[in-house]
């Protein structure tokens, strides 16, 4: 049984299960950090509930480390894909997949906040809602090099890491089944999601 498997029966994953679960939540995040349609935050959340009810002392350590890890290697692998793309006269797929979710007024944003603010923008840019492409977007268009983008992503992934780890304690420790937690951390990172929209909305 896996922590997938755990939610939806409330019940522990033991050590053969962990052993699934773990290469499970690496492998989601790492094709949610490529293709930016996977709820990466709802998964490492949900992880994280799973994981608070758990006995073992490093679980919650585990998922930090696997979300992390995942998230940084995606991220490592979509920036490498998207200088590809910039070099090669043809340009790729990969580089139009960011284009196309990117939109001109927030990619206009993105690129005047890295020139003032260099790394610190791509660490924050992990932790707001729709946030990572364009700065992705803008730190390939300033021809950042690799090296340059991992010594920023590292933070970002870390805290990106921790903020959705955060909010699936908080979900596992409001209730006592973890599914209960799971369906609050899940709503909570929905809510986190769709507020900047909201409130774009609101304002207009």
């Amino acid at each position: 049984m896996t922590w997938l498997a755990a939610v939806t029966t409330g019940a522990t994953p033991g050590a053969a299960g962990q052993a699934i679960g773990y290469p499970t939540l690496f492998l989601l995040v790492f094709l949610g950090a490529l293709v930016p349609v996977v709820p990466t935050g709802a998964l490492v959340s949900s992880a994280a509930v799973v994981a608070f009810h758990q006995t073992a002392p490093l679980s919650l350590l585990f998922v930090f480390v696997t979300a992390s890890a995942a998230a940084f290697l995606g991220d490592i692998a979509l920036y490498w894909l998207g200088r590809r793309g910039m070099k090669s006269k043809n340009g790729s797929r990969w580089l139009e997949a960011l284009r196309s979710r990117a939109p001109e007024e927030r990619l206009s944003q993105a690129q005047g906040k890295l020139a003032d603010h260099g790394v610190a923008v791509l660490v924050l840019s992990r932790l707001v809602p729709a946030g990572r492409i364009p700065v992705m977007l803008a730190c390939l268009m300033a021809e950042w090099p690799l090296r340059r983008f991992i010594r920023g992503n590292l933070p970002a992934c870390l805290a990106w890491a921790v903020t959705y780890q955060l909010i699936g304690i908080l979900g596992g420790s409001l209730f006592k089944e973890p599914w209960q937690g799971v369906v609050a951390a899940i709503a909570l990172t929905v809510a986190i999601s769709a507020a900047p929209t909201v409130w774009k909305r609101v304002r207009s």
